[in-house]
């Protein structure tokens, strides 16, 4: 057994993206860290190219008892699936302590077990309140309310007394010791399956957050995101345009993901593109022509209408 590896869950749809994620683990993976694939049956000798001595592909079958072939909270079975298989991936007993890492992640610098461990068995935890989000007004409209709802009730289902929400979006250190007692102290203690807590709120990484905060299975030594996501166009533009470089990105972070559920129609994007070619993904033609045209303006009014 591993005392820390990584876990992807992915797709064929995420092939690409999960393609390009290996690339990036295998170029900067300083420390030999092992990395599980977990796939759908149908999909698995597709992923088999990923196979390797670093890279182990596995077929989410082989948590099959748990998964669901139904929509849980309004959501497709696909996507509770994976919740679940990274909510009971520490059962198969492969690893003690697993970093989630999202498809549409690229490792952007060299990355050590030190940046996810404290020691050889102790995860950090990654905990936040967000509030740049909750600010944020296209984010606040469209996800922060109905978020903090059931974030609040995953607190509350727990037995979590705080006034302060702390979790996380995705990339965090799950710990077998913590999942453990989840499972025989939570779920088990009130006949509930994985999926039923995702029925109550279908936020895996806050169940493992907030029981973790309450039942203090293991000590907490909090970190910031080690990841930096780009939740929608707008937070990845502003980067563009202030000239924030992949470089820039990596003093603070390990991974950077540009969100394929915003991203999926411009292609997968490397971290290294330039920014001609990431403001070409996003613009129309017509935004190009104006674009053009109103440079052509501004040039001509700085230079001959002083």
């Amino acid at each position: 057994m591993h005392t820390f590896a990584m876990l992807l869950k992915s797709f064929a749809d995420d092939f690409d993206y999960a393609q390009r994620l290996i690339v990036s683990f295998r170029k900067f993976n300083a420390d030999n860290v092992h990395l599980y694939c977990v796939v759908p049956p149908a999909d698995l000798s597709r992923f088999e190219v990923f196979r390797g001595p670093d890279v182990t592909v596995l077929a989410e079958s082989e948590l099959g008892q748990y998964l669901v072939d139904k929509p849980v909270h309004g959501m497709r079975a696909g996507y509770i699936n994976q919740e679940i298989v990274k909510l009971s991936f520490w059962e198969l007993e492969l690893t003690e302590n697993y970093f989630c890492v999202d498809s549409d992640a690229e490792f952007i610098r060299p990355f050590r077990r030190s940046d996810f461990m404290v020691d050889e068995h102790t995860p950090y935890t990654v905990l936040v309140e967000d509030n740049e989000l909750k600010v944020e007004p296209r984010y606040y409209r469209e996800y922060w309310q109905q978020r903090e709802i059931e974030l609040r009730q995953i607190q509350d289902l727990v037995g979590l007394d705080s006034k302060v929400v702390r979790t996380c979006h995705g990339h965090q250190v799950f710990s077998a010791k913590v999942l453990r007692s989840f499972k025989t102290e939570f779920l088990d203690a009130r006949g509930w399956s994985y999926a039923d807590a995702l029925e109550a709120a279908p936020y895996e990484f806050t169940w493992y957050n907030m029981w973790l905060q309450k039942n203090q299975a293991i000590e907490i030594h909090q970190r910031e995101p080690l990841v930096k996501v780009f939740h929608n166009e707008s937070q990845h533009l502003e980067y563009v345009m202030r000239g924030v470089t992949t470089a820039d990105i990596a003093r603070g972070y390990v991974a950077l993901v540009i969100n394929s559920n915003y991203a999926r129609d411009v292609g997968v994007v490397p971290a290294e593109t330039s920014k001609p070619d990431y403001l070409a993904r996003y613009l129309s033609y017509g935004e190009v022509a104006q674009l053009i045209a109103s440079k052509a303006k501004d040039t001509f009014q700085r230079r001959f209408q002083r």
